[in-house]
């Protein structure tokens, strides 16, 4: 297992240097420059080619990306155009919101989907199936930032039971505080995760082995826990985790609903602004969470199945 944890590491790395060279020419692809931006009413042509040339914005493309590689290989990311401060310090700052968000929006997730999902497929085509996967269909076709805003309405602005907006400092604020936008991500999320175990649930109920199971005489409970619902977690982990890398793009959107200082948040100033470095210093830490996501999902994946182990070990 470590050796195989080693080795999808090192195979992260060309794919981690690939999207970081296609987002460092993407970015000067976008019309704007960030001298202008910078100086805003001060703009003059000298002061803008002053201000370019200490960016190093006059030199040749690719000058600029040899300057930058050789930066980043020395953990160096970059100096922000608009917030003036190293932009790893600068996406640190935000990494702790927006960590604690989908690990909270995770966690939302599982609580609504596993119980939903098993439910619904032990109640297959009566009233409680048609209600989850009625609620599936609602939850898949509702955009996310519709979902923020009407919850904000309800629950903060009619009831007042949640906050606007907002991080907090302590733990309870945090949980207080980002509960509705963890709510807004879990209810895109959990029907994904939903139709993905009711699915392997009934492929599991009606397998030989729940049979056999039952014919020994070992309880009921004990074979939905250990010879159903264990199976039939592994292909919902696997749309978890797949889903769980893509919940960047959810979180940039519900940030700014919630007012969130997290990354997402930074990501679409640094883009406005034309932070050339910000925007690509976000980009790799989006790309280096969704490879540990994605391994850590293989990882867990493996220890609940013995074949995906040995085929991991092999």
């Amino acid at each position: 297992m470590i050796r195989f944890i080693f080795m999808r590491l090192l195979a992260a790395i060309p794919v981690l240097g690939g999207i970081v060279m296609i987002m460092f020419f993407m970015v000067r692809v976008i019309p704007g420059d960030p001298a202008q931006q910078a100086l805003n009413i001060y703009a003059t042509p000298e002061r803008v080619e002053a201000l370019r040339a200490e960016w190093g914005l006059d030199q040749p493309l690719f000058s600029q990306f040899a300057i930058f590689v050789s930066q980043l290989l020395r953990g160096d990311l970059g100096y922000s155009y608009f917030y003036r401060q190293p932009a790893l310090d600068l996406v640190l700052e935000r990494l702790g919101p927006e960590l604690f968000l989908i690990g909270y929006a995770v966690v939302v997730t599982l609580a609504i989907g596993l119980p939903l999902g098993v439910i619904a497929a032990l109640r297959r085509d009566r009233l409680p199936d048609t209600i989850v996967r009625t609620g599936m269909v609602f939850g898949l076709s509702l955009p996310a930032y519709w979902v923020g805003i009407i919850l904000l309405l309800v629950f903060s602005l009619w009831l007042g039971l949640f906050p606007v907006g907002g991080y907090g400092r302590t733990l309870p604020e945090h949980l207080h505080s980002l509960f509705l936008p963890a709510l807004t991500i879990a209810l895109g999320l959990s029907p994904l995760m939903m139709r993905a175990l009711r699915s392997s649930v009934i492929e599991e109920l009606e397998s030989d082995h729940v049979d056999m199971a039952r014919s020994k005489g070992i309880s009921r409970s004990k074979v939905l826990r250990r010879h159903i619902v264990r199976p039939a977690l592994i292909p919902a982990i696997t749309v978890l985790g797949i889903n769980v890398g893509l919940l960047i793009g959810a979180t940039v959107i519900v940030e700014n609903v919630f007012a969130i200082p997290g990354m997402g948040q930074l990501m679409i100033t640094a883009i406005t602004t034309r932070d050339y470095p910000t925007v690509v210093a976000v980009t790799l830490v989006f790309a280096v969470f969704v490879v540990l996501v994605n391994l850590a999902t293989d990882v867990l994946v493996a220890r609940l199945d013995p074949r995906a182990r040995a085929a991991m070990m092999s």
